[in-house]
């Protein structure tokens, strides 16, 4: 009869035990994250202004309705699909083609590889604010190459030009995130079994077809996890943007990230900048789940 409470004790703690273990992590978890998720939530229904002492009531949807008619909102989400769609492709290629040709062997690639994660060390301020005077025909040279070339009718600044100016910040982040892809797909692309070259190379396949039939469907899963991550982290990274442009000039460099930071910490309305932040989440979380199908139905495919 002792034996009994004892033996299902014993099974109860050994059920608990991995819950007890992880408790620390899930616990440092919600309370760094999921509180501030909540809480910053919670403000987009709330009018939440610093310089108001009266502010803090509950105002329900009428952020989201003043956020309908805000022109200024549309405006940073086409610059945001343009500043993360041209980012994220630029990035993607010329990863991808950094990390073939350091697939190969060849002296000094230990060092090489080294060298290509350099950028990615960097921090994002720093990045800005050297590209911000690269740009500039004062201290920098790019202004000067381009018109020695004849793309520029004269060495100006293009983060002035209001035409230009977005791709000031789209180089600089180019730069700055190749390495990501580069590193991950070198990952993937070592971990491809060196035989099916050899016995697609046997059969008289070429390097294109090589290419499309075994290195491009092995790297479609990578390809899609990493295209999703570097997506949702440059449409919320407005660190560049604001120390090269602060979203201007006129607004052209503004994206929704630089937009929520603006109604936030310079007109000090949290309520409106919590409730553009949560139209932010909805967007990439959508974008997200599209993507983890795709990724699914690829992994399915194999």
């Amino acid at each position: 009869m002792s034996t009994r409470p004892t033996a299902a004790k014993k099974h109860l703690a050994d059920a608990l035990a991995p819950y007890l273990y992880s408790a620390p992590a899930l616990i440092l978890i919600v309370t760094v994250m999921l509180v501030p998720l909540v809480l910053g939530i919670s403000y987009a229904f709330r009018d939440i202004q610093l310089l108001n002492p009266f502010s803090g009531g509950f105002v329900g949807l009428d952020h989201f309705r003043t956020l309908s008619q805000d022109q200024n909102f549309y405006r940073a989400l086409r610059n945001t699909l343009w500043w993360t769609g041209w980012s994220v492709l630029l990035q993607f290629v010329f990863g991808l083609i950094l990390a073939l040709l350091l697939d190969k062997p060849f002296f000094g690639r230990a060092i090489v590889q080294a060298l290509v994660f350099l950028p990615w060390a960097v921090p994002s301020f720093l990045a800005g604010l050297n590209w911000a005077w690269l740009f500039n025909p004062v201290v920098g040279p790019l202004p000067h190459w381009l018109f020695a070339v004849g793309i520029m009718s004269e060495p100006n600044n293009i983060l002035s030009d209001p035409q230009l100016a977005m791709w000031g910040p789209i180089i600089a982040n180019v730069w700055w995130g190749i390495p990501f892809f580069a590193v991950t797909l070198l990952a993937a692309l070592q971990a491809i079994p060196r035989d099916l070259y050899e016995a697609a190379s046997i059969d008289g396949a070429g390097p294109v077809q090589r290419f499309i039939s075994i290195t491009l469907p092995f790297l479609a899963p990578t390809i899609a996890i990493t295209v999703l991550l570097r997506t949702v982290w440059i449409s919320n990274f407005a660190d560049l943007i604001i120390v090269m442009t602060n979203g201007g000039p006129a607004d052209r460099t503004q994206i929704v990230a630089s937009y929520i930071f603006t109604q936030a910490f310079k007109r000090l309305d949290f309520g409106y900048a919590s409730a553009i932040a949560l139209v932010l989440l909805v967007l990439l979380i959508t974008y997200s789940m599209l993507i983890v199908v795709l990724r699914q139905w690829l992994l399915s495919k194999d």
